[in-house]
């Protein structure tokens, strides 16, 4: 008997792994057991982490991990650039901060590793 937990968007009992996902063959939902879902659900708040699964809290400092294009604009924001002081937002740039040379900005919790 499997003890894989059923499919959160058709309860179906068939999901089977892939690596680290879970997969439903009836509606091919995918998902990770244990996840962001998971630390929502059970915490009731909202837990985000880094691109290496560190959780990150207001006032952090971390680092870019990937060269990031600013929208508008011809600068970058260059690998290794240290980010101080962060505070945490909603939506899907979770990071505000101020990057010395560049000024205010939001940025993605993917792109980022805490030092």
């Amino acid at each position: 008997m499997s003890t894989l937990p059923p499919c959160p968007s058709c309860a179906s009992t068939f999901t089977y792994t892939d690596g680290t996902l879970l997969i439903c063959p009836e509606c091919a939902h995918e998902w990770t057991a244990g996840g962001p879902e998971a630390a929502v659900a059970d915490s009731g708040e909202r837990v985000i982490r880094d691109a290496n699964g560190q959780v990150l809290q207001d006032g952090d400092t971390v680092t870019v991990v990937k060269d990031l294009k600013l929208k508008g604009s011809s600068q970058v924001v260059k690998v290794g650039t240290k980010v101080k002081n962060i505070r945490l937002t909603d939506g899907d740039h979770d990071i505000d901060c101020r990057i010395d040379g560049i000024g205010a900005m939001q940025l993605k919790s993917a792109y980022v590793k805490k030092v």
